[in-house]
């Protein structure tokens, strides 16, 4: 189990990438035909890079499809880890 929480993709993508690549959200959701709303939602990390906007983020050669739902998934399974459920017990075959 990963002892640290990993950060959100979207912040990478607002605090590296936008930076980098030098665009505002509004020019790079209109490069890979998004919704400048959902954008940014999941740059303010308040929604997980779905698979197609992994997928554009490829095609506009910001790093790897996988990578980015990698990075989702950790992010969600370490939230998931983390949160209160209640006490479940393993089963067994019968």
């Amino acid at each position: 189990m990963t002892t640290h929480n990993p950060p959100h993709p979207g912040e990478a993508l607002r605090e590296d990438v936008l930076p980098d690549i030098n665009m505002t959200v509004t020019a790079l959701a209109k490069h890979i035909g998004y919704s400048r709303m959902q954008l940014s939602t999941v740059l303010h990390c308040r929604a997980a890079i779905s698979p197609d906007l992994a997928w554009r983020l490829e095609l506009a050669g910001l790093g790897s499809a996988h990578v980015w739902l990698a990075r989702q998934s950790a992010y969600d399974l370490w939230q998931a880890q983390h949160k209160a459920v209640p006490a479940i017990t393993r089963l067994r075959a019968a």
